[in-house]
């Protein structure tokens, strides 16, 4: 079953979130990851979502996301995330 990870980023410094954002796509590939949806213009309908950047990433199953955020190379590229924004991340299957 399909998988997904869905962030909301809000970004504090966006010359330091760079790296993050041109190191990402590669850590991805070797998981089969796929951006679904990379920051983009947002309308909220309902509730009080509030965030700056949504980010959708899709994986053949589950195992897939794990293996990728727990990998070497997301870690490091997490750690840049971490120094330049705040997040909300969840993982979820789906069809």
């Amino acid at each position: 079953m399909a998988a997904y990870v869905i962030t909301s980023i809000t970004v504090h410094d966006p010359e330091g979130y760079k790296e993050y954002a041109r190191g990402t796509p590669g850590s991805l590939e070797p998981f089969g990851g796929r951006f679904l949806v990379r920051g983009g213009q947002t309308e909220v309908r309902e509730g009080d979502w509030e965030f700056e950047r949504l980010v959708v990433v899709e994986f053949r199953d589950m195992d897939l996301a794990r293996a990728w955020y727990e990998s070497e190379e997301y870690q490091r590229l997490k750690v840049i995330r971490e120094r330049h924004s705040s997040a909300e991340m969840v993982f979820v299957e789906g069809v």
